[in-house]
């Protein structure tokens, strides 16, 4: 006589009913983080949109109260007129000219000063390495006089070089070139001066090739600072054709041979942000590795 017997119920591992409840709700997390993200992104780049919109809207319709996303009939209008009437060209030039330079003098001042706050040891360095963070506190208005004295008695005003030389100093960037070389191991260091190279050598050739991430930090920074730099290149510069693009944009606005002022300034505004979005393209890597590596958030 054969016995039936009753399969056993599989006993339920505790969490396994909440495993299966958090698979069926991850889906529907990873869509609305995606829509959160596409929101934000859309809110960041419609600025950008703005600012194109305008350039190609005509003067009528841009001082309409009447909201829309795209011009009833774009045109070129407003590059043609501020282009033929206004020395655009001059001041992108006058601009990339004092940036890259700028750029190139704060990169190398940076990296040098770094180094040496975080690798050597020389009395007084915490009081000098203090010196330099009290000065970040202090607001440009406080030397904008005694930095425009200076500026007058060596006969810069009006050139290029009296916006160059006070801002080739970067406090903010030597802060992030000392945290990153406190990460570079110093036995490498003391290898290559027990080689017998000296310390331009060890620096040359064991520190800086390791720096690439901090050296497009401190690009993106500086360019973008300079580029946008607007107080002091104001008081400095005087001649129209000595202007910057962000000195210069703020004298069209109140230009009366312009039938839209607005419409010219996003016109030389959509020109004067592509420089900044090359630099980041080109540097975006080492800018995010740099981030990270510094520690910075």
């Amino acid at each position: 006589m054969s016995t039936m017997t009753t399969p056993r119920p599989r006993a339920v591992s505790p969490g396994e009913g909440d495993r299966s409840g958090l698979r069926s709700t991850r889906p529907r997390r990873h869509w609305l983080l995606f829509a959160v993200l596409a929101i934000l992104a859309a809110l960041m780049v419609f600025p950008l949109y703005w600012m194109v919109v305008s350039a190609l809207t005509p003067g009528g319709q841009s001082q309409s109260a009447e909201f829309y996303l795209w011009p009833d009939q774009p045109t070129l209008s407003n590059y043609t007129e501020v282009f033929s009437t206004q020395p655009v060209w001059r001041w992108i030039g006058n601009s990339l000219l004092i940036s890259c330079v700028t750029t190139a003098l704060s990169v190398v001042v940076s990296l040098g000063a770094g180094y040496a706050l975080a690798k050597f040891r020389f009395t007084g360095k915490g009081i000098l390495y203090a010196a330099f963070m009290v000065t970040i506190m202090i607001p440009i208005q406080v030397t904008l006089v005694p930095s425009f004295l200076v500026v007058a008695r060596l006969g810069l005003v009006d050139s290029p070089w009296a916006v160059i030389l006070p801002t080739a100093f970067d406090v903010v960037g030597i802060f992030i070139a000392r945290q990153f070389m406190l990460g570079v191991p110093d036995a490498l260091i003391e290898a290559a001066r027990v080689d017998g190279a000296g310390e331009f050598r060890a620096f040359f050739s064991v520190v800086l090739p390791t720096s690439g991430p901090l050296v497009g930090v401190l690009v993106i920074l500086a360019f973008m600072t300079r580029w946008n730099d607007f107080l002091w290149p104001m008081v400095v510069l005087q001649g129209n054709e000595s202007f910057t693009v962000p000195v210069a944009l703020s004298t069209l606005t109140n230009n009366p041979a312009f039938a839209s002022p607005w419409g010219a300034v996003m016109a030389v505004a959509t020109i004067t942000v592509l420089p900044i979005l090359a630099v980041f393209l080109v540097f975006q890597r080492q800018f995010v590795q740099g981030i990270s590596s510094t520690g910075i958030k």
